[in-house]
């Protein structure tokens, strides 16, 4: 054993994606999250780097929660030559199970995609991260624990579960690792979930730590308290601004909780006279195979007896097959589509944007976070033209935004999660969040916690943790990325934005001489 734990920040830090930490005990090291970055290519490209860590030395992973971004690598970590127990609540690992298989699919699907336009081009194939056989690998090496029991992961470190209120089987970890000096208390927060979520009870954890690493996802953000009754009312006000009789309501939205809740208000509101009944189509795969999971748990769930009753609507109809799938494209009348995923990188909400985003009688409503460099977060911010499957979009489509089915606490709450982890003995770092949230939430901390021992690591950063103050170890490894980089728009978006621009001012252009005039502009400068 070392003479100190270090704690090392390999992803989630300055950004929001990719969750890992590696706890280094010297002999025996765990993880606690192993997820895939999303963003902007700078970040997804980590995903097919190697690991900053030996896979085969990592003894133990404790997973915080299914979604993607916390658990997405482990089947790459089954692949390097991981083979410990992964620790997960029993809700966690029944949607890993579809989850992890549905993740090895998309790579797979998309690598193939790739691969025929790399052949034309004359370009070197690549891989996916990881294929089937691996992500059904590391569902087998899942551990089912309960909440509140403790476990021991390796030599020198307990944990146990508490629930997060984010997802389904969500879990703060509280962990107690011991030392020459003392056991030192550590609380990972994972994902904290809002109040008045309308499947999953508040949040609760423990008090009294040495450090705490806490979520800030929504650390700048305070919304308007939202129950139940408001909530459906401000659905119910989108769906009736977006109802046309030649259009379409599109809802990206991730497969896992977001879609069920929506669909358990949708039915309700419908059922209720308040919105006139229409189709309503959940064109996932993922969110088919997850609701029945959701189901199966009904009883662990606040008002899971809803969401029971609203998968059982006539006018509700879940998509398998990639013809039923198609056959969406074809529907007349107004109609409901949710589809994965919710920040509109991958899976069929694209196919539907391809379709639907160039006609005004379409509206997108966004209902969850979009990460930076995102489709989602362009359309949020108000591009007027994307790029899709190669193809350029024009933005005609009503693109509207309801924050409050975030699964995330907003600044307020998390500031109170916060202060009823208290005394919080040594430092908080924050983690999950981009600049301006993190920033925020450290000065909401700083009201009741000293603000130098308030830290905000960046990308493989490193920490080891004394009784009496971490110290920072980072110099000793260089980072995989540019630590200013996560969470901020990359090359790839500049280039996208510029091509773009670049093609509506030939368009503009009033003949061909004046076009030829802006590319002979653009090929002086590039010359300089």
């Amino acid at each position: 054993m070392t003479r100190h734990p270090i704690l090392r920040f390999h992803g989630a830090a300055g950004t929001v994606t990719g969750s890992c930490f590696l706890i280094d005990l010297g002999k025996t090291k765990v993880l606690v999250d192993c997820g895939m970055f999303q963003g902007s290519k700078s970040e997804k490209e980590l995903n097919y780097r190697e690991f900053p860590f030996v896979a085969s030395e990592i003894d133990a992973v404790i997973l915080t929660h299914a979604h993607i971004d916390h658990s997405g690598l482990l089947p790459k970590l089954a692949k390097a030559g991981f083979e410990g127990p992964i620790f997960a609540t029993r809700g966690t690992v029944d949607l890993c199970s579809v989850m992890l298989p549905d993740s090895a699919h998309i790579q797979e699907s998309e690598v193939d995609q790739l691969n025929r336009r790399n052949q034309r081009r004359g370009r070197d194939m690549v891989e996916p991260i990881y294929d089937a056989l691996d992500a059904a690998r590391a569902v087998t090496m899942m551990r089912s624990v309960p909440l509140k029991s403790w476990q021991q992961a390796v030599e020198g470190i307990r944990f146990r579960f508490w629930n997060a209120g984010h997802l389904l089987g969500s879990a703060s970890v509280e962990m107690e690792i011991e030392t020459p000096e003392k056991r030192l208390r550590v609380m990972f927060s994972g994902d904290i979930g809002p109040s008045h979520k309308l499947l999953q009870f508040d949040p609760e954890a423990p008090q009294d730590f040495d450090y705490l690493i806490c979520e800030s996802t929504y650390g700048d953000t305070d919304r308007d308290i939202v129950d139940e009754r408001a909530r459906r009312h401000a659905l119910e006000a989108e769906v009736q601004m977006a109802r046309n009789p030649d259009g379409a309501l599109l809802i990206p939205s991730f497969a896992v909780e977001r879609t069920q809740e929506l669909l358990a208000d949708l039915v309700h509101l419908m059922r209720s006279g308040a919105i006139e009944p229409c189709p309503i189509i959940i064109d996932s795969p993922l969110a088919t195979r997850a609701s029945e999971i959701f189901r199966r748990h009904a009883r662990e769930l606040e008002n899971g007896k809803l969401l029971a009753e609203a998968m059982e609507a006539h006018n509700v109809r879940f998509t398998e097959t990639v013809e039923q799938s198609k056959a969406i494209d074809n529907m007349r009348g107004f109609h409901i589509v949710i589809a994965a995923s919710g920040m509109c990188e991958a899976g069929r909400i694209r196919h539907r944007l391809k379709n639907w985003l160039w006609r005004e009688e379409a509206t997108v409503l966004l209902v969850g976070y979009q990460a930076t460099g995102t489709l989602g977060r362009l359309l949020q911010e108000g591009t007027s033209t994307v790029r899709i499957q190669g193809d350029e979009i024009t933005v005609r489509a009503r693109i509207r935004q309801l924050d409050i089915y975030s699964g995330h606490a907003d600044g307020r709450e998390l500031t109170e999660w916060v202060r009823n982890r208290q005394p919080i003995r040594t430092a908080t770092f924050l983690v999950h969040g981009e600049e301006g949230a993190l920033t925020a939430m450290g000065q909401r901390l700083s009201d009741f916690l000293p603000l130098e021992r308030i830290i905000v690591p960046r990308i493989d950063s490193a920490f080891e943790l004394r009784p009496d103050g971490p110290a920072d170890i980072s110099a000793t490894r260089p980072p995989r990325i540019d630590p200013a980089r996560p969470g901020h728009k990359d090359w790839h978006n500049d280039l996208q934005s510029l091509v773009l621009d670049l093609q509506d001012e030939l368009k503009q252009a009033g003949d061909d001489k004046a076009r030829a005039v802006i590319l002979r502009r653009l090929r002086r400068a590039l010359s300089e």
